[in-house]
């Protein structure tokens, strides 16, 4: 009979589903912020009851959520991907409710253009997003069944507000998309990658190539994929 990993309190060794509801939802948010501050100050070796500490709640709660620290890893380093994508008076990236709701190929054709721009100032402004980025490389070393964990959580888990707003699109009949993890890669391909790899080694991306990239990303995404 397999022994219990000697980090994962017994209250919790069996799955069950995640704690749902608002104040479960304030609970996970403060784990993940708690998270991503401890991981990017100590790396992926910080231990669960550090994390559980830092947020204020017991580490049974820390895995009634997550499970375990890979996947907790994972889901600090998805929400960094996806915070540019916010939206909001506060916030520096594109609201994505107003891609979603866009009446026509014209009004997607400008809204998802829009939303590159901002997604793209966003991204070259997130400097702790950049250093999660770094930990990932640093760390995939170190701890190798990270990776596995971040591969078997596939793109559109990496990325779940693009994958969202691009399911929705396509269940509105504006956009046909076989492959969803396909697409969601594509249009990070096209409007965000090449934001990142710039800024990540220290190469500042000139504004007027970062537009001609989300332009020219946005016709050739919808040459694909436009109903």
């Amino acid at each position: 009979m397999n022994a219990q990993p000697p980090d994962v309190p017994a209250a919790v060794a069996a799955p069950r589903p995640a704690p749902s509801g608002p104040r479960a939802a304030r609970k996970r948010q403060a784990v993940v912020r708690a998270a991503r501050d401890l991981f990017l100050r100590e790396g992926f070796g910080v231990g669960m009851d550090a994390i559980a500490a830092e947020a204020g709640v017991s580490k049974v709660t820390v895995y009634n959520h997550f499970g375990s620290k890979e996947a907790l890893f994972t889901a600090v380093v998805a929400g960094a991907l996806d915070e540019p994508l916010a939206g909001g008076e506060e916030a520096e990236g594109p609201d994505l409710a107003l891609l979603v709701a866009a009446e026509g190929p014209d009004a997607l054709k400008a809204a998802l253009t829009d939303a590159g721009r901002a997604w793209a100032r966003a991204v070259r402004a997130d400097d702790e997003g950049r250093a999660l980025r770094t930990l990932v490389a640093t760390e995939l070393h170190r701890f190798p069944e990270l990776g596995r964990a971040w591969r078997a959580h596939g793109p559109a888990g990496h990325h779940p507000a693009v994958a969202d707003a691009l399911r929705t699109l396509a269940d509105r009949g504006l956009l046909e998309i076989p492959d969803l993890e396909v697409a969601v890669l594509q249009l990070y391909s096209l409007l965000v990658f090449p934001q990142m790899v710039f800024e990540q080694y220290g190469t500042e991306l000139a504004e007027e190539l970062s537009e001609r990239l989300v332009t020219d990303g946005v016709e050739m995404f919808l040459r694909r994929y436009a109903a």
